[in-house]
């Protein structure tokens, strides 16, 4: 058997107008790591479909009242922001944790009009994100950077405080486009709504993006990203989860269900492990239980059936 993947919970913002408040968010932060969950996740729109939560003050207000979890976003909209201010608040972030921020990203798309509310054609949106990617590092680590490339342009600029230490950099998505960015630029990959099959055929591609961009791709890990919900009553499961998609995406659940584990911590703990099997070392959940809380109690269940079927 392999090694358990590690194992992260979202922890979603606050918004009074919903019910939830920010001492309810850190609360479910706290217990979390007292629960020995691996990370923290954090999504982040800006208004998608009206709504938004900016995964970086979410983590930072985390970052605050935790002192071991690790600390994600899943996903940062990095092509909907101008690249210097994002390269600041994350070494920020970065230093206030003291190293344990994992900056993932994605380029999004699935509402076009929260891109065009934020003054970004969405057809550019994986262009700006790999060059918000190559110059993002050389902020973090160098002075005086200059970049000339269609969508930033920097004459000599200085971005202090740096990171702690050198931040992770995950991409997430999953079209082949996310896959070369991954193997391009990233230190991971995260996958979401693949098929076994996709999953092993994306290590494929994003080795082979590696190797012609000069890079190491056994230094890429490899994960993947699950919506869920634990109950003893699968039929109860289900309802709740599908729910939840539908409400955020605004599509049929169908369209996710195949990729979607979901029944007791046991059954998707045996879904998520032949994603481990295949080469997924941390796994995200999206959990969708009653409350905050319960989330991370449940998330912390699936881990620990996780680790008792690695041995």
């Amino acid at each position: 058997m392999p090694t358990a993947p590690t194992v992260s919970v979202m922890i979603r913002s606050w918004d009074i107008r919903t019910g939830t408040t920010g001492a309810m968010v850190l609360d479910a932060a706290r217990r979390a790591e007292a629960l020995g969950l691996d990370g923290l996740l954090a999504g982040d729109h800006v208004t998608f479909y009206g709504y938004g939560n900016d995964g970086l003050i979410t983590l930072t207000a985390v970052a605050a009242v935790t002192e071991r979890v690790e600390l994600k976003t899943a996903v940062y909209l990095l092509p909907l922001r101008h690249v210097v201010p994002v390269a600041l608040q994350v070494a920020q972030l970065d230093q206030l944790s003291m190293g344990r921020f994992v900056l993932g990203i994605g380029v999004g798309g699935e509402d076009p009009h929260e891109f065009t509310s934020s003054g970004v054609d969405p057809r550019t949106r994986g262009a700006r994100a790999n060059e918000a990617l190559q110059v993002i590092r050389r902020l973090w680590t160098e002075d005086n950077v200059s970049f000339e490339g269609k969508h930033f342009q920097l004459d000599q600029v200085t971005v202090y405080p740096k990171p702690f230490r050198p931040v992770p950099i995950f991409v997430g998505g999953r079209s082949d486009a996310a896959l070369r960015r991954a193997g391009r630029y990233g230190d991971g990959y995260t996958g979401i709504w693949q098929s076994l099959e996709r999953f092993r055929a994306a290590r494929d591609l994003i080795d082979d993006a590696a190797v012609k961009a000069g890079r190491d791709p056994s230094a890429i890990e490899m994960g993947m990203q699950f919506w869920s919900c634990v109950a003893e009553d699968r039929d109860g499961a289900r309802e709740r989860v599908s729910r939840a998609m539908e409400a955020t995406y605004r599509l049929p659940f169908e369209r996710f269900e195949r990729y979607t584990p979901f029944g007791t911590a046991e059954e998707v703990a045996t879904a998520i492990m032949a994603y481990a099997e295949a080469g997924a070392r941390h796994i995200n959940l999206i959990m969708t239980q009653r409350t905050a809380e319960e989330n991370v109690e449940r998330a912390a269940e699936i881990r620990e059936s996780l680790r008792a079927m690695a041995g």
